[in-house]
């Protein structure tokens, strides 16, 4: 790095906490669909970072119908339709 230069863009996406469905428990799963094991419920009132997202399972929730589910840490995801996102579509880089 040249002294007095601009230091390098971060790749980095900034992380934004959202919202669950008010009044509702929404299970956590070990992967992107209804078919993964449940790893642990979230209370009703909880909020989430979203790191990553991806296509699964189609599930009917409180906020419509989706085949996108969100990577809320290593191994755990949510359906997208229980996440106050403010959006129909992805939010988020997909998971590789």
């Amino acid at each position: 790095m040249v002294m007095g230069a601009p230091a390098p863009a971060s790749a980095a996406p900034t992380l934004h906490y959202y919202a669950i469905a008010p009044g509702t428990s929404v299970n956590v799963r070990s992967g992107p669909g209804t078919n993964y094991t449940i790893v642990r419920v979230l209370a009703a009132g909880s909020q989430v970072l979203i790191y990553c997202q991806s296509p699964g399972t189609t599930v009917s929730g409180y906020y419509g119908t989706s085949n996108i589910w969100d990577n809320i840490d290593d191994g755990e995801y949510i359906s997208d339709t229980y996440v106050n996102t403010g959006s129909d579509g992805y939010i988020a880089a997909r998971c590789s």
